[in-house]
């Protein structure tokens, strides 16, 4: 029997959410189905709860637990290539593509605007995929059963990586770990050195954090000289 917790919840409700959490693999009365239900309810519903408070825990929960994946499956991995994978598991396109897979849109709470805009479903996706992370840690207290649900994603994506270096992105690893030192984001300067098509040295980029010079690359195009001057820059903060 559900708990009073869940009491304001009508049955169907609960249902829908039962299923949702069927599909995750993790014990349905370890957390209350009120956190579910908040997660899945999108600020543009204007409900009095929405998914925003637990869309932050996520972040946090999700990080960490990415962590710890990474440590357990690739021990002997640097730490600036824990960061670049770690980049990969815990960004917004992953967490929509988790979202889109568990099918997440079809149990939100979402205002008829937002459900409308096509170009944000990914983002709606990302957003709420996050608040239901959040919502299953502080109901269970645990990082057991985001592991138990996330794992098998987080394989898949790691061995996509693995099997494609030139795939790590450089730029959201060094975004990520100068916005968790609190000092703000990158910036690129590009020259275009050679308008012939094909060069691997027609573009010259320096990666700079508080006008100080963090790194220099080349590329053929602008984004592979920004990921070369980041990936530099990479090497140097996180040896």
């Amino acid at each position: 029997m559900p708990s009073t917790h869940t009491a304001q919840l009508s049955q169907s409700r609960i249902d829908q959410l039962q299923g949702l959490i069927h599909k995750l693999g993790v014990e349905i009365w370890d957390y209350s189905f009120n956190l579910v239900d908040q997660a899945l309810t999108h600020t543009s519903a204007r409900a009095a709860s929405n998914h925003e408070r637990l869309e932050f825990i996520g972040d946090a929960v999700l990080r960490l637990a990415a962590t710890e994946f990474i440590n357990k499956a690739f021990p002997a991995m640097s730490v600036g290539e824990s960061s670049a994978l770690r980049s990969q598991l815990v960004s917004d396109r992953w967490l929509a593509a988790v979202g889109e897979q568990i099918q997440i849109d079809q149990v939100l709470i979402i205002g008829a605007k937002a459900a409308a805009d096509d170009p944000a479903k990914n983002t709606i996706r990302a957003e709420t995929t996050e608040a239901l992370i959040g919502a299953i840690y502080e109901g269970s207290k645990s990082l057991a059963p985001i592991h138990h649900w996330l794992t098998p994603f987080w394989k898949t994506t790691s061995d996509e990586v693995l099997r494609a270096p030139h795939r790590y992105q450089s730029k959201n690893a060094l975004q990520e770990w100068s916005q968790g030192q609190g000092l703000g984001c990158p910036s690129y300067e590009i020259n275009e050195h050679s308008k012939q098509h094909g060069d691997q040295n027609r573009f010259f980029a320096q990666v700079l954090l508080n006008g100080k010079l963090l790194g220099e690359g080349w590329g053929g195009s602008i984004k592979d000289a920004e990921q070369a001057a980041a990936k530099v820059a990479l090497q140097e903060i996180l040896p």
